[in-house]
């Protein structure tokens, strides 16, 4: 006689094991709950950190970046009585003018025969590009200025540079100018092909003088507002 056998399978309810396991989940002590949590302490710090780095780390000094200069005092004296040798450290006393150089710049010392024939009496450059510079003509025998445009060709007649310039410039304005004591100075800008010239040109003890400063495209791009403090500390002695 054969054996039957019967093998039963229990399955526990998914809800029975929910309920096992939820059931032993007992409130968190109170404390617990009072434990300091640790990640914003953390950032805090972090941030204190950083502050710190901020507040005593030091700031640049725009001091550091401002151009610094040196007065120049002109004589302008004749080819005659002129020494042609640098220095200005004995000038001062007898100066008929004055401008600022920035510090570095070099003085070229100018000769008779120039200062003669076109009446240079002072030059300036920069040494890292000897094309950017400042320089003062005079002439004499001049009371009173004439019309802008009849200064501005006279110039030129004695400065093949000036010629070239104006032959060639994009733009050239002209204004007139009167300092706090009246005396009228003349003002040129000439924008040329690949330079840039600043012009300051005025009338004092029957002496016209006239204060340049050139640039090539370059360099008035990069310097444009300390080459404009140079064209204008220019002054007459006088008039300041």
């Amino acid at each position: 006689m054969a054996t039957t056998t019967t093998i039963t399978t229990v399955f526990s309810s998914p809800s029975a094991i929910l309920s096992s396991t939820t059931t032993n989940t007992t409130p968190p002590s109170p404390c617990k709950s009072l434990l300091p949590f640790k990640q914003p302490l953390t950032t805090l710090t972090a941030a204190a950190a950083i502050a710190s780095i901020l507040t005593t780390a030091p700031l640049p000094s725009l001091a550091q970046d401002s151009p610094s200069y040196q007065v120049y005092y002109g004589t302008a004296a004749s080819a005659a009585n002129y020494g042609g040798y640098g220095g200005n450290s004995n000038k001062k006393d007898s100066a008929e003018y004055v401008y600022d150089v920035p510090a570095g710049w070099k003085e070229r010392l100018v000769s008779k025969v120039e200062k003669g024939t076109n009446g240079t009496d002072s030059e300036f450059y920069n040494p890292k590009k000897k094309t950017e510079k400042e320089y003062l003509t005079f002439l004499s025998g001049f009371r009173q200025l004439a019309p802008k445009d009849v200064i501005l060709n006279n110039l030129a007649l004695s400065d093949v540079e000036l010629q070239d310039l104006i032959a060639n410039a994009d733009g050239l304005s002209s204004e007139e100018v009167k300092d706090d004591k009246g005396q009228l100075y003349y003002v040129y800008e000439i924008d040329g092909v690949g330079t840039h010239s600043l012009i300051s040109v005025t009338c004092a003890k029957n002496k016209l003088y006239a204060h340049f400063v050139n640039a090539p495209t370059p360099e008035w791009n990069r310097d444009k507002d300390m080459l404009r403090h140079v064209h204008e500390s220019f002054k007459t002695v006088g008039s300041f």
